[in-house]
């Protein structure tokens, strides 16, 4: 939900509400900045009754000089020296008051006399009745909450009590939704579940048990024979090993599973279950996203899972599931002509599902499922205008790399253009040895950029971190795995693209994919815009760094950046046309607020 706060003192406060995100801007008036220091944070929890400030991290240097990683400071002592804020902090469907304070002065000698601003907001509920419900994981083991709660050690190296804290720390709500979703089908339903990594005890086990209380459960999970040997050695099927010997620990009867082993160089990249209720078996709600059933998918990296109640969606990914029970495609042994006939013939079945929208003015009010492999690339190029002709704003996560297509879109866009961010798995830089030019995507295209990163040593009150693969949870994508795109999320017309494929030409023409466009449904837009805020700001401090340290090591960054300001300078960076700005620019415009 969106909310504003009565104007004060030359400032006013707007906020958009997630499920455990709050975003906040604050607009002020070039007489309001004079001497402004930054603010104090007081947040009133109305539902439990309690009332605290928040927390600050950076400090004046010429207050504490040389802050540890055990510094804790108040931000009435040490404030926010943004326009922009966040609190990642926030528990679901709760009413909060927030208390901006505008501290001036000096850092020794705090002027805390200007009236306060104050916000009231409420939350998100983590389950609603409405069409949409969505979670989160945590995805930032590379974080100094880890390093403080849980010392960066493997969960499995922790005391029990401790393991299960930082087990559900990492999954946050997103594995107790996934097995609610699977408890949830009562004797009498059915689940028709496609999935491409199926590893997650905890999840084959809640199958398990739907099965043994009278649940009709059919799984296709990819099977597909890629073992290969190279120079390290021999290398089995993947995921079929893993998700065979899961299926046989979990004890789950062979006759509930479809192993998908046509088109073996290609893979079944989806993540949905269908829930069919009642004696009829109704299809009536469906669960989707781009979380795998493993240990990396629930607590490593960015996964989000989706879960949707509509009837005709559900019978869309019914019919799809109906289509894979086959294993459609091209066989083991098929000349080309056969297998071009089968794949073919694989792509005419997906397409004649629905037709799927081509322009902007095609995509229809609600939820539009789209399936693959399809041919040509019409629906990528869909998504990238979606992106290139935002009326304000755009947000992409890319899990493997900007697509070329996209790149080139974006080419001639300038500083005055939309704003776009692109939250991705590594940075965008040449490859060696490539014979293609590399084109820059950049600030100068309005375009920002954070990539997954982690602080290797520590650096002033920052304590040296951990990340996904170091707690041995995800091998290849260590930290941005979610795919989804936002066009104008604070607008009056949003729309939201979620699912398992990775915005590219293979996800589009040769995987098993799934995506949602969802347009039209402003409660979905804020909680996917505040998670996107919260994963963009935790890599974007983390890139930077990384990137200053390649050009100024070993500290990697300047005082300046490290402590406040001392007076009002840091205002400076809210100039017309600089990012601050521009970002702040998105909460005073946008439109739809709670009454």
């Amino acid at each position: 939900m969106r909310f504003k706060s009565k104007p004060a003192g030359g400032f006013q406060v707007f906020a958009v509400a997630g499920i455990n995100t709050v975003s906040f801007g604050v607009k002020a008036t070039t007489a309001a900045k004079r001497g402004l220091l930054g603010f104090g944070v007081e947040r009133a929890d109305r539902d439990e009754d309690e009332k605290y400030v928040m927390p600050g991290f950076k400090v004046f240097k010429s207050l504490i000089p040389h802050p540890t990683e055990e510094t804790r400071v108040s931000t009435m002592d040490h404030p926010i020296q943004s326009l922009v804020w966040d609190d990642f902090t926030a528990k679901p469907d709760h009413e909060y008051e927030y208390t901006f304070q505008p501290l001036k002065g000096e850092p020794k000698n705090i002027d805390r006399s200007a009236a306060p601003i104050k916000i009231k907001i409420r939350t998100e509920p983590l389950y609603s009745r409405l069409e949409s419900d969505i979670f989160f994981n945590r995805g930032v083991a590379s974080s100094q909450a880890y390093v403080t709660k849980f010392e960066n050690r493997k969960p499995d190296e922790l005391p029990s009590a401790q393991e299960k804290a930082a087990l559900q720390w990492l999954s946050r709500d997103l594995d107790d939704a996934l097995l609610r979703f699977i408890s949830s089908a009562k004797k009498g339903d059915a689940l028709r579940c496609c999935f491409y990594e199926f590893r997650y005890i905890q999840a084959l086990q809640e199958l398990r048990k739907a099965i043994r209380r009278g649940v009709d459960v059919e799984i296709v999970v990819d099977g597909k024979v890629n073992e290969f040997t190279d120079k390290k050695g021999f290398h089995p099927s993947f995921p079929r090993k893993d998700n065979k010997d899961a299926i046989k620990l979990a004890r789950i009867p062979t006759k509930n599973v479809i192993f998908r082993q046509a088109k073996p160089n290609d893979i079944q990249h989806n993540k949905f279950m269908v829930r069919l209720k009642g004696a009829n078996q109704v299809p009536s709600e469906v669960w989707t996203g781009s979380t795998n059933l493993s240990i990396g998918g629930i607590h490593g990296q960015t996964n989000v899972g989706h879960w949707i109640r509509n009837k005709a969606v559900a019978k869309r990914f019914l019919d799809y599931w109906t289509i894979l029970s086959k294993d459609p495609g091209a066989k083991k042994g098929d000349d080309r002509s056969k297998a071009r006939k089968r794949n073919d013939a694989f792509k005419e079945d997906v397409e004649a599902l629905q037709a799927v929208p081509e322009t902007l003015d095609e995509v229809a009010d609600g939820v539009t499922p789209v399936f693959s492999p399809r041919s040509g690339l019409t629906i990528l190029d869909l998504y990238f205008d979606l992106v290139d002709s935002a009326d304000r704003s755009a947000f992409i996560t890319l899990a493997f790399g900007i697509n070329a297509t996209l790149k080139k879109k974006l080419e001639n866009n300038t500083s005055d253009s939309h704003i776009i961010f692109l939250l991705l798995e590594k940075e965008d830089k040449p490859k060696k040895n490539s014979k293609t030019p590399f084109l820059a995507i950049n600030a100068r295209n309005n375009v920002y950029k954070a990539w997954g990163s982690y602080l290797r040593d520590p650096l002033y009150q920052w304590a040296r971190e951990t990340n996904a693969r170091s707690l041995e949870f995800n091998r290849h994508v260590v930290y941005i795995h979610s795919k989804f795109l936002l066009r104008d999320p604070l607008g009056e017309d949003p729309i939201v693209v979620t699912g398992s494929a990775n915005f590219s030409a293979a996800s589009t023409n040769s995987n098993d994919e799934n995506m949602l466009i969802i347009r039209g449904d402003q409660r979905a837009a804020d909680i996917y815009f505040t998670e996107f805020n919260r994963l963009f700001n935790h890599y974007y401090f983390r890139s930077v760094h990384e990137a200053a340290s390649r050009r100024n090591p070993p500290t990697g960054a300047s005082d300046s950046s490290l402590f406040l300001a001392e007076d009002d300078g840091w205002t400076s960076k809210y100039a017309r046309g600089k990012l601050r700005q521009k970002r702040l620019d998105l909460y005073v415009n946008m439109r739809g607020f709670a009454s």
